[in-house]
């Protein structure tokens, strides 16, 4: 299933702030966004809606599979064309929000042979 961008933002933003947080809630995602809580609040009941996470009684907020795997991928580009970037002199906030751009346009076949001619900066 195709995903918006501000799909793919949102789910990206849940998987990073459950690497930090206990719990994810919606004033958790509106405070790292910016964002009103009201449209945190529509756009979790879309994903919920297209089962890309559950939300407890509770209101915490958890990535399904499918949710997790977008999530994955999406932040997956974003390190590695954030850490291109800088390697390429570029400052890094630039680079992250150029990363940001870069993520949602790309096919999967275009970053897989990206992926492999591009230097592994995790060594």
């Amino acid at each position: 299933m195709a995903t918006s961008e501000s799909s793919e933002n949102y789910l990206e933003t849940i998987l990073i702030l459950s690497k930090s947080l206990p719990v994810v809630r919606s004033v958790d995602i509106a405070t790292e966004l910016g964002f009103k809580k009201s449209s945190v609040s529509i756009a979790m009941k879309n994903l919920r809606e297209k089962q890309y996470i559950t939300v407890t009684d509770a209101g915490y907020i958890y990535l399904t599979e499918a949710g997790r795997e977008i999530a994955e991928m999406i932040y997956e580009r974003h390190e590695l064309f954030t850490k291109w970037l800088v390697n390429l002199g570029v400052d890094e906030k630039t680079a992250s929000e150029d990363a940001c751009k870069m993520e949602h346009v790309i096919s999967k076949e275009s970053f897989e042979a990206i992926k492999k001619h591009i230097p592994d900066f995790t060594k």
